[in-house]
This record gives structure tokens, C-alpha cells and sequence, in this order.
């Protein structure tokens, strides 16, 4: 038997800042590879921007039940704010410290803990086979990581059946939620272009802060939609406004601004492009020059309810006596690219420590979490 926690910390030891990985895979794949699955290191990209993936399967047959994630993390800012090194995987009153413990390290264990008693309780016979897609780039560009391997997937003829992504979709306790799609994200960057003049003498000169203004009130200041049955409203945000003007009376000859938006099915990237460019048309009125520049990183995506997420939350339900809420809350995730391949859904530990210093999860939760992914695994898998 595989236990979580031991797996949990020697994954966390392992500094993988995205796109780094430290030996982060070589772990986890010698830990699949002693339940017999087969391994397949899938690297992509050059220099810098390489990055390493792994695919590991057990089983020949179908259905392919595939557990995905990430070993990559966000980096730990300042090792002195941290009560625990970062990447110790230090145990305290019950609680595993560390960067990925909770994003997404600890889901990981949790998944090969729960094929490994999966496995001894049924003799290494099931049918079927179960999977592990793992990347290292998710937490970064997510160019090199997960698409590329479904990519690589889908050439060798290789199929997923249904994919359980490990992400940390409970928001305050362990069986709160599970994701059955995501929201797109739809990021940005507009240049409003003037003249530079003398605030004193403002009919010489034109200044771009002022209809950015009014372009900004555009698109913040009336409600986009109301959302859908499986969606919230749309939300969009202005994240950074920029003059690079040191000078009071000086009238500016550009001002730029940086927004974004969280979409929900009523959008696509392209539709919302277009709202968005209308907008700003509009406020200006008179005219006046502009750059916009958008980058969609992830349109929007629905699974609707039906076998996994019945699976998961069943499972839930049964270890912990609460069945979890089906949400599309949330940022992105490389869900994004597998639902274009097979069902999927996600489901792991809590997430408010996510991203931040101190992040953590609790043990127990970790050891519920592995029961969990076992009990879906017996649904998928029925003896």
C-alpha cells in the first residue's frame, strides 16, 4: 500500500516552481511504476520554455479512467513569511505544511494512494484501465504541459473515457463542491493615444486620460448578463490603469489599461471581443485612436451532470455524509483542454490556502480525500 502522506511530503520536497521540476515526476513516477503501471516522460518545448510531462497507464482495456493534475506550483515569495519551510512537507497539530500541499501536490498522493488500495482490494483485477495525466506547466503558460499531451494522446489513438482533475474546488471544507466546467477568461490591453501638452493650455493638446475614462465606464458600469442555469453572471475587471506621467501639468500623449473578464456560456472569446470593442466605440464618440489588444485564454465549458460527477459526488456522500454543490466557480484550469477529449470533472482539497504563504491542508482531509477517489473508482470499476 501506498499511504498519502509520505507521498504528499516527498512531492512537496521537491522545489518545482513552474516550469521547473526538481525530480517532482521522477517521484511520482516510481511510485506509479511499483503498482505496475507504464510510464511515458512526454517533454515539450525548448530551452526555458521545456517542460515535463508524464503519462502513466494501467490496464489495456476500457473504460480508461484517467486522475490528471499538476506537480508544478506557484512560487513561495519570501521563505522568511512562512511559519515552515515551504518545501520541508512539515506535519504540525495535524496539518501538512507546504507549497502544492493544497495546489495541487496533496490531490496527487491522494490519487495513487487511493489506486493502490484500489488495486490490493481487488487483486490487480478490474478491467478497464486507470490513467495519470501530470504536467508540469499548469501553474504557468500551459502551452507545453496538458494540451500538449492530449495532443500526443490523440495521434497514438490513445483514449480517455472520463478524467478527474485534482484541482482544489472546496472552498471551506472537504465535500463542499465539485467543478463541472469553468468560466472563460478573457484578459485585455487597451492604449488610448493623445497629444502632450500643458495642462494650462489643454485646447493645444488631447488628452487620452479622459476618454479612457469614459471607455472604462463603458464596459464596468452596466451589468453584461445575468447569468445561466450553471453559471454566475459575467464579471469583468480593470486591473491595472498606466500614464507613466511624473508631471502634474503635464498632459499625457498615451494611457493604457489592462482588464479582464470571467465569462459565462452565453459568450464566447470572439462575442465578447466584439461587446467590448462596441463599448468603446461608442464612449468615444467623436472618435480618437486606440490599440486593443485581447488574449482568451480559456472559453468557457459545461460537463453537464451525468455519470462522473454522479461518481464523485456519490462517493462524497458516502464517506463524508454531505454531498457536494455542482459549480463552475472559479478561475481556469486544464480542465479547459480535456473536456474536448472526454468527460471530466474536478474535485480535491480545500482551497483557501491556495497561492498563499502557509499553504496547507490537513492530513485527515488528504486520507478522506484518498477514500474518496477510491470509492469512485469502485463505481467506475464495479466488481
Amino acid at each position: 500500500m501506498i499511504e498519502t502522506l509520505p507521498l504528499a511530503q516527498d512531492l512537496i520536497r521537491k522545489p518545482s516552481v513552474t516550469p521547473r521540476d526538481e525530480g517532482a515526476l521522477d517521484v511520482l513516477q516510481a511510485a506509479v511504476e511499483s503498482l505496475g503501471f507504464a510510464c511515458r516522460r512526454l517533454p515539450f518545448g525548448d530551452g526555458a520554455q521545456r517542460v515535463d510531462n508524464l503519462y502513466a497507464r494501467l490496464g489495456t482495456g476500457s473504460p480508461n479512467f484517467c486522475f490528471a493534475g499538476h506537480t508544478d506550483v506557484v512560487p513561495e515569495g519570501d521563505p522568511a513569511d512562512w511559519t515552515h519551510d515551504p518545501f520541508a512537507g512539515v506535519v504540525a497539530d495535524g496539518i501538512l505544511h507546504g507549497r502544492g500541499a493544497s495546489d495541487m501536490k496533496g490531490a496527487i498522493a491522494a490519487f495513487v494512494s487511493a489506486i493502490s488500495g484500489f488495486l490490493d482490494g481487488r487483486g490487480g483485477e478490474f478491467g478497464g484501465s486507470i490513467s495519470l495525466l501530470i504536467t508540469g506547466d499548469e501553474e504557468g503558460d500551459a502551452v507545453n504541459g496538458t494540451r500538449k499531451v492530449l495532443e500526443w494522446l490523440d495521434e497514438k489513438g490513445e483514449r480517455l473515457d472520463m478524467c478527474l482533475v485534482g484541482e482544489p474546488t472546496n472552498p471551506e471544507a472537504l465535500g463542499d463542491m465539485i467543478k463541472i466546467g469553468r468560466r472563460g477568461s478573457l484578459t485585455g490591453q487597451v492604449t488610448v493615444h493623445g497629444i502632450q501638452g500643458h495642462t494650462a493650455y489643454p485646447h493645444l493638446a488631447d488628452n487620452p486620460v479622459h476618454r479612457l475614462v469614459r471607455m472604462l465606464g463603458a464596459i464596468t458600469d452596466t451589468k453584461i448578463d445575468d447569468g445561466t442555469e450553471h453559471f454566475q453572471a459575467t464579471t469583468l475587471q480593470v486591473s491595472t490603469v498606466d500614464v507613466g506621467n511624473p508631471a502634474a501639468n503635464v498632459i499625457p500623449a498615451r494611457a493604457s489599461a489592462t482588464f479582464n473578464a470571467r465569462f459565462n456560456d452565453l459568450w464566447s472569446g470572439e462575442s465578447l471581443e466584439t461587446w467590448v470593442r462596441e463599448r468603446f466605440d461608442s464612449a468615444l464618440g467623436n472618435g480618437g485612436a486606440y490599440d486593443l489588444s485581447i488574449r482568451v485564454s480559456g472559453e468557457s465549458f459545461l460537463c453537464p451532470p451525468g455519470p462522473l460527477s454522479d461518481a464523485i459526488a456519490d462517493a462524497t456522500a458516502a464517506e463524508l455524509g454531505r454531498r457536494p454543490e455542482l459549480s463552475t466557480t472559479g478561475g481556469t484550469s486544464d480542465a479547459r483542454f480535456i473536456h474536448r477529449y472526454c468527460s471530466v470533472a474536478e474535485f480535491g482539497a480545500i482551497g483557501k490556502t491556495m497561492h498563499k504563504v502557509d499553504e496547507q491542508v490537513p492530513v485527515a482531509d488528504l486520507e478522506a480525500l484518498a477514500r474518496i477517489y477510491r470509492r469512485v473508482l469502485d463505481r467506475i470499476f464495479p466488481a
